[in-house]
């Protein structure tokens, strides 16, 4: 959990904290993946990848291409490919371009990893040092590992994106619809008001005049009502959509209630097509003039709009009553 990273130092200090628990039945190795990444997780591949290097002390990294231009957000990995793909450097979200392979926070740590890391915090202890920059796993740890033939990268070629904005969440939900549509098209809606990928709870109620998609998750127990027009939403557990309302690029939280001929609206995050290696970017929730970026609308849990309202570009936050329109706006 957060807490015991930030108690214990990084992600470093939550391997060390857990290194009992991951030492029991004798793994050879052990995944670390971070929490706000979507992917469609090539484990197995990226494990086989990791266990040809024969040795217990390795740490693999997963990695993918970005545009140049936001490469430095991330992790940058410059490897041989003539060589395993060794990591013969790494610099954690550099000020200038290294490479646009970047870390995307999935990794396989050799189980002769821990003796590393438990180094590194005795290290600390006799300096009196537990930042948790200095304990972390990509500032400390890979940093250190690159060059010494002990670090290599997989090279993940299908979908990726960090989930750090809501705009982020929407693209993602995308993706795993689509994965839906291929692996376990059944669960998916079908019918003439239905377009595209649309995921709805078996539990929810939707009217059969609603129309929803592409890219729509209806949560359980939500009740969807006549002529309710919904796109491109994550819609959470628990809601009720009212008749004739429309939303479109918008979160909607649990427990929400959604006004007849109300108007949810967001702006779409989307990828350049003719762009290489482009993914859905995570902007700053405020532009240089302290503004709202335009992004997707998030509602809040709990939240109650009225009839005929507009909510565009917005964030409501949990258990408000809105009173009237509001566009391009933080309701705290």
């Amino acid at each position: 959990s957060s807490g015991i990273i930030a108690e214990y130092g990084g992600t470093a200090g939550g391997i060390f904290h857990f290194r009992d628990q991951i030492r029991k039945g004798n793994p050879s190795s052990f995944f670390v993946m971070n929490a706000d990444v979507c992917c469609d997780f090539p484990l197995q591949e990226m494990l086989n990848s990791h266990m040809r290097h024969g040795r217990n002390d390795v740490i693999t990294i997963m990695g993918t291409e970005v545009e140049k231009a936001h490469s430095s957000l991330y992790g940058c990995i410059v490897a041989n490919d003539a060589n395993n793909n060794e990591v013969e450097h790494y610099v954690e979200k550099p000020e200038t371009y290294v490479s646009n392979t970047i870390n995307c926070g999935i990794y396989v740590l050799g189980i002769g990893v821990l003796d590393h890391i438990k180094s590194l915090f005795n290290e600390q202890e006799k300096l009196s040092t537990g930042d948790s920059d200095s304990q972390g796993l990509e500032r400390n740890i890979l940093t250190k590992y690159a060059g010494s033939r002990k670090l290599f990268v997989y090279r993940h070629h299908g979908f990726w994106s960090a989930v750090k904005t809501p705009g982020t969440a929407v693209f993602s939900s995308q993706f795993y619809l689509s994965r839906q549509r291929d692996i376990n098209p059944e669960r998916l809606a079908q019918g003439p008001n239905i377009i595209g990928d649309v995921l709805i709870h078996p539990t929810a109620k939707v009217a059969s005049t609603a129309v929803l998609g592409p890219n729509v998750t209806i949560g359980a127990n939500t009740v969807v009502k006549d002529g309710v027009r919904i796109k491109h939403t994550i819609v959470l557990d628990g809601c009720t959509i009212e008749s004739h309302a429309c939303i479109l690029y918008s979160v909607v939280g649990g427990s929400t209630q959604v006004g007849s001929w109300a108007r949810i609206e967001g702006t779409p995050n989307n990828v350049n097509p003719n762009q290489p290696f482009a993914h859905v970017t995570n902007p700053s929730t405020f532009n240089e003039d302290g503004k709202l970026n335009p992004n997707i609308t998030v509602l809040g849990h709990n939240t109650s709009v009225p009839k005929g309202t507009m909510v565009l570009n917005s964030i409501i936050l949990p258990y408000k009553d809105i009173g009237h329109s509001y566009k391009n706006v933080i309701l705290l």
